[in-house]
């Protein structure tokens, strides 16, 4: 019994010395451990990996992975203002065509309500010199980075009126910053942040959680940091860092170019080419859409980027055919800069065109809450509609046939489509081949995805006089996509 008793009261002693660790922690205390009373500044550095955010090879795939041989972080809390650059190649994934992957030196800003990347323009030759690009859509994501570092996410909490509440071992600390965005953090009972939360609007996913992890703090020359960051966005890995080494207060001094500093985003502009009676080619930005005209009404091929765009396409739409209601909207797949404006249509009343493995991903990412950004469709609240496919699928109204195939075997997503129009000899295609300026010199290496995409149309025996990019500067012939994959002209 008195064995027992030693036991119990041991027992007890070690329970009442748990339970007065777990309250231990504190956001003034953690806030004094790592750093953040004083804080300033923040570089940190190291390697691991990058995964590229809304562009699975399949629906709700985890993200394309990339290898990081170098990443740089510096940060400025008092402005605030970060600066990340990054060495990374695409790491190849076995059992899919590809173009060879290049090292890519990325070098990506924000300070303050501007955000920007620094770096050579796309398609430039090598050697050129880096300019500035305006990135407006990336400053709400570059700023909760900056938060969401250990000392960044207790420097705004002491300067937010953050609220503290024990959870388990530790304690759970949440604030709404000065940008009306809501964080929550979980400091352990050694006064280290072991997570912090926010939630970024994304056109797709919606309300999107953006979650950093920390893990294995360690010493980097005085200095309390993570040993490994890994940040989530939509469920998967974005980023996994093995850090290396980690400074307090060094000088981080990040100027606005003049050019990023005076931009202003414009509203979307559409531009129309009339490819055939009835058939138009939708431009004026990175990505394109097709209008199809049928007896009455239309199909539009592609939805792309966001809910501006599409209304912007959709008011060029009445324009061109007035009277005649979009019925369809064709989505050749399902990576986000593709999909993006795809519920704008849904709340417009079109019927959704799309590979079978699209719909069920589709039916549950928009049914998750859209409260940071509301699109039409959150306050409307329709039901989606769809039409799907297997392999190939018919629209035609008995004047004009529209069909859309699965391109088979193509290395960019497993329910790539293209759209081909039989009677006029038109064909719609995204990402499979993006054409070139008319004077720029076939590339050296023939891409996969175009090589892809001509086998295919070689099977499906398409008699093919156009080809419409969703991607590029100009209408195309099947003899310039012959000539990109190192093909010799037909003979006449």
């Amino acid at each position: 019994m008195r064995r027992q008793s030693h036991f119990l009261r041991g027992l007890t002693l070690a329970v009442s010395f748990a339970a007065l660790s777990a309250h231990a922690a504190s956001l003034q205390e953690a806030a004094n451990a790592l750093g953040a009373s004083n804080l300033k500044s923040l570089e940190f550095s190291g390697s691991g990996h990058w995964f590229n955010f809304g562009q699975a090879t399949a629906p709700d795939s985890v993200w394309p992975k990339f290898d990081v041989s170098s990443y740089e972080a510096r940060i400025n809390y008092e402005f605030p203002a970060a600066q990340v650059a990054l060495t990374r190649i695409q790491v190849v994934e076995p059992n899919r065509q590809r173009p060879a992957p290049t090292e890519q030196k990325l070098n990506w800003l924000v300070s303050g309500d501007k955000a920007w990347n620094f770096q050579p323009p796309n398609n430039a030759p090598p050697g050129a010199a880096s300019v500035a690009t305006p990135q407006p859509a990336q400053v709400e994501q570059r700023i909760s980075e900056i938060w969401e570092t250990p000392q960044g996410f207790l420097k705004a909490a002491l300067a937010n009126g953050a609220k503290s509440q024990a959870s388990g071992a530790g304690v759970e600390v949440s604030f709404d910053s000065a940008d009306k965005h809501h964080y929550i953090g979980f400091i352990n009972a050694k006064n280290e942040v072991e997570w912090v939360r926010s939630w970024i609007d994304s056109p797709v996913l919606g309300d999107t959680l953006f979650e950093t992890k920390f893990k294995d703090y360690k010493d980097f020359g005085g200095v309390q940091f993570p040993a490994e960051l890994t940040r989530v966005q939509g469920e998967h890995p974005v980023l996994h860092i093995n850090v290396a080494s980690a400074r307090l207060n060094p000088g981080v001094d990040i100027a606005v170019p003049e050019n990023v500093a005076g931009f202003k985003a414009e509203p979307p502009e559409v531009k129309s080419e009339k490819l055939a009676e009835g058939v138009y080619w939708l431009t004026g930005g990175t990505h394109h859409s097709v209008l199809i005209e049928q007896k009455d009404h239309v199909v539009l091929v592609e939805a792309p980027l966001n809910e501006e765009r599409s209304l912007a396409v959709i008011a060029k739409v009445a324009e061109i055919a007035p009277g005649k209601p979009i019925k369809y909207v064709v989505n050749s797949h399902v990576h986000f800069d593709h999909s993006g404006g795809l519920r704008t249509l849904v709340d417009a009343g079109a019927t959704v065109v799309t590979h079978e493995l699209d719909k069920p991903y589709y039916e549950k990412v928009w049914a998750a809450p859209h409260t940071l950004r509301p699109d039409r469709l959150a306050q409307s609240k329709k039901p989606a509609k769809f039409e799907t496919y297997a392999d190939k699928h018919v629209l035609s109204d008995g004047a004009r046939t529209i069909e859309i195939h699965r391109i088979a075997g193509n290395g960019h997503s497993d329910e790539l489509a293209l759209i081909y129009l039989p009677k006029e000899k038109i064909l719609v295609e995204a990402d499979a081949y993006t054409p070139a300026a008319k004077d720029a010199p076939p590339p050296k290496t023939a891409n996969p995805y175009s090589v892809n995409l001509y086998e295919n149309i070689q099977k499906l025996k398409l008699d093919v006089a156009q080809i419409a990019g969703l991607h590029g500067p100009r209408i195309v012939t099947l003899a310039d996509l012959r000539a990109a994959i190192g093909q010799p002209p037909l003979a006449q």
